[in-house]
């Protein structure tokens, strides 16, 4: 594999940085690079040049794509478990765990029928073990600590090897201290092309994944609390929340796939705006074209995947999110009393003078926390921070936008800023009189008695 051309064209511009972490040639015989990625951008498709079968790669929303090397007919995959430094939002980074420098892992994409060995190195302070969700394997590989294998101990290096025998998506996390794990960041995707591809299926222009995330971070803190259960504070897509999660783009006219993974604690019904899609995949493969339907939300449950397709025929800046409104919110949107229609009168002069920062909490909603600038404790995220075009957009965490465009490049994956409105198609302010607001009328009339028959033959007169 050309590992220099990988460097200069796959995962540069658009892609950003990634390196091979510098060894001992003795610690790294026999074992393929350690190849990570230090930063959250969006990386571009990547395509090996040694691959036989030709398909679409996918582009992972603040992710990138591992490279392998090819040995004698093997795809060789490392991964890399250990502690990294999330950047969710510019000011605002979590300590993880993850896979090759981020969280997620990156993600894996192989053909139908390759042989894969996949090679994994424990620098995390435990023992670890990597499930391979979804996949058909050998029982041995399957990756259950105390189930199926030994543990990776701390600084041990575990070697999988089976064949991807059937297309999909799927993902890969631990299955040893999942509790720890898990909710520290420690997941990835898994894409197998198919190896024949279904000449009566409408060609995808563009395929995107992710996954979707949930932590506990409190205000001002760093690492997540990993025994909550239910209540997180911090929703995102691959370990990024909004305004700092990559548009996804398309040109007018693609067809797009997008693929989604839950491994948090809850469920999520990722809705698109625009457009209506169909749902053609899952974790055990594709959906039939006779099982399909249109839908704009898709409810994803905890441990599923689901891929939908459409077609980017509506141009414009579409939001793309969870429809759980909680879940387009920051850290500040948890255990926030609701004071909605208390009047504060002059009580805020007065505390001001105790506590000059002091500001109104939902006198009237929430919506004015958007504007608001609330001085926080460092490294916290606000509970609102998208702003678009026309002012705050009063969503973050779970939210995106689909952008699409009549110019844009077949190979353009980067965001092409702002859509811009044809006249007369935008929503705009009513300046006219209004007509007067119909009244209810009052009247003498006689209330009407409906008889009701009880049981046992009697009857009840109830007023209406």
């Amino acid at each position: 594999m050309d590992r220099r051309g990988f460097f200069q064209k796959g995962l540069v511009g658009v892609a950003g940085a990634v390196s091979v972490a510098t060894l001992s040639k003795s610690a790294l015989a026999g074992l393929p690079d350690i190849v990570s990625k230090p930063d959250a951008s969006t990386a571009g498709p990547w395509t090996p040049t040694d691959q036989a079968v030709p398909y679409l790669p996918v582009v992972t929303l603040n992710g990138w794509t591992l490279p392998y090397r090819l040995n004698n007919g093997v795809k060789e995959f490392h991964l890399v478990a250990e502690p990294v430094v999330r950047e969710m939002a510019p000011g605002f980074s979590v300590n993880m765990w993850g896979y090759n420098g981020q969280s997620p892992g990156p993600t894996i994409e192989v053909v139908e029928g390759d042989r894969v060995r996949l090679f994994v190195t424990n620098r995390l302070p435990e023992a670890t073990s990597v499930h391979w969700h979804g996949q058909r394997l050998p029982n041995g590989m399957d990756g259950v600590s105390g189930l199926n294998q030994r543990p990776i101990g701390v600084g041990k290096t575990f070697v999988y090897e089976f064949d991807a025998r059937r297309p999909g998506t799927f993902m890969y996390h631990p299955h040893a201290d999942e509790t720890t794990q898990m909710a520290m960041g420690m997941m990835g995707f898994w894409v197998t092309h198919p190896k024949v591809v279904d000449q009566n299926a409408p060609k995808v222009d563009r395929d995107y994944c992710f996954l979707l995330n949930a932590f506990d971070v409190e205000p001002g803190s760093k690492t997540p609390n990993i025994n909550t259960m239910l209540d997180f504070n911090i929703w995102g897509f691959n370990s990024t929340v909004y305004p700092s999660i990559s548009p996804l783009v398309a040109t007018l006219g693609d067809r797009v796939r997008v693929r989604v993974g839950n491994l948090t604690m809850t469920n999520h019904p990722v809705h698109v705006h625009g457009h209506e899609f169909e749902v053609t995949g899952t974790d055990g493969g594709p959906v039939p074209p006779g099982a399909r339907w249109p839908e704009v939300t898709t409810d994803i449950a905890v441990g599923q995947m689901r891929q939908i397709e459409f077609i980017a025929d509506e141009p414009g800046d579409w939001a793309m999110h969870c429809h759980k409104s909680h879940h387009t919110m920051g850290a500040m949107g948890h255990d926030v009393s609701t004071l909605i229609g208390l009047n504060h009168g002059g009580l805020v002069g007065r505390i001001q003078n105790l506590l000059p920062d002091y500001m109104v909490m939902g006198e009237r909603g929430m919506y004015d926390m958007k504007e608001m600038q609330m001085p926080l404790p460092l490294n916290t995220f606000p509970m609102m921070a998208g702003t678009g075009p026309y002012g705050p957009i009063g969503m973050g965490g779970m939210f995106t936008v689909l952008k699409v465009r009549e110019d844009l490049k077949a190979d353009d994956y980067s965001d092409p800023g702002w859509y811009k409105q044809p006249p007369n198609t935008q929503a705009y302010e009513w300046k006219g009189q209004l007509p007067e607001a119909p009244r209810a009328q009052v009247t003498d009339a006689p209330v009407a008695v409906a008889s009701v028959r009880k049981p046992g033959g009697g009857h009840a007169n109830h007023g209406h």
